[in-house]
């Protein structure tokens, strides 16, 4: 094996990106901790680059071996990705407002539209699906999201901003079934219960990401989705 042509990474989702940005390398699964990639890397001479989440690495005060970081056009990250959340009760106010002090708005937007675009793709871990998502001052959600197959050959990539969807919202004022929103003190947003003051905003979002898993569900999607699940074992 050429040890300048094979990177590592057990990321399908990225795996599929950058082989059809760079169909000339060959992606290498590997596991482990950043501890144990990073020996792997420096001990073997079947790979020669890593792909992380630059989180991590910096967190471990390894930024110094980062030599390139990846934009969205090159390869975007998975839904979700970064942002944390906290668990309570259903239908518990008391504690839903303890917690409201530490929202923080774009984060809850952008996740709102990120698994609104997932859970009508009905995508998951098995299947390459990514996003990028960009949340402007006055609230104005910017969501690119994508779906490949596992060998990078097919690519459905679309844009779409809250601004663009508000004249052409279609099927998307929808949560959680009434059963479950009976419990609830507020619509739920894909599990994630909004302020009241965000209200507004998350419905715009969770409309987005739902509008744009649509659009690229009529380019063939579906079908992408389908046979990357098939390939990689997983029907659901």
């Amino acid at each position: 094996k050429n040890k300048n042509l094979f990177a590592g990474t057990s990321s399908l989702r990225r795996g599929a990106q950058l082989k059809r940005k760079y169909p000339e390398l060959t992606f290498e699964s590997v596991r482990g901790n950043l501890n144990t990639r990073f020996r792997k890397l420096d001990e073997a001479d079947d790979y020669a680059a890593l792909i992380l989440a630059v989180a991590g690495v910096i967190r471990m005060g390894w930024k110094s071996r980062i030599s390139q970081y990846l934009d969205d056009d090159i390869c975007m990250y998975a839904v979700g990705q970064g942002a944390l959340a906290v668990e309570c009760r259903e239908g518990d106010a008391v504690t839903l407002e303890l917690l409201s002090a530490l929202s923080h708005p774009p984060t809850v937007l952008a996740a709102t539209a990120e698994r609104a675009f997932m859970k009508t793709l009905e995508g998951g871990c098995s299947a390459p699906v990514a996003v990028h998502t960009k949340v402007c001052e006055n609230e104005n959600v910017v969501l690119k999201g994508g779906v490949w197959s596992l060998d990078g050959s097919e690519e459905i990539v679309g844009t779409l901003s809250v601004e663009e969807n508000e004249d052409r919202e279609v099927n998307s004022h929808f949560h959680e079934p009434q059963s479950k929103r009976s419990k609830l003190p507020l619509s739920t947003f894909s599990g994630i219960v909004p302020l009241q003051k965000h209200q507004e905003a998350m419905n715009k979002a969770y409309s987005l990401g739902i509008t744009l898993a649509q659009e690229l569900l009529k380019r063939g999607a579906d079908k992408v989705l389908k046979e990357a699940k098939a390939a990689s074992g997983t029907t659901t």
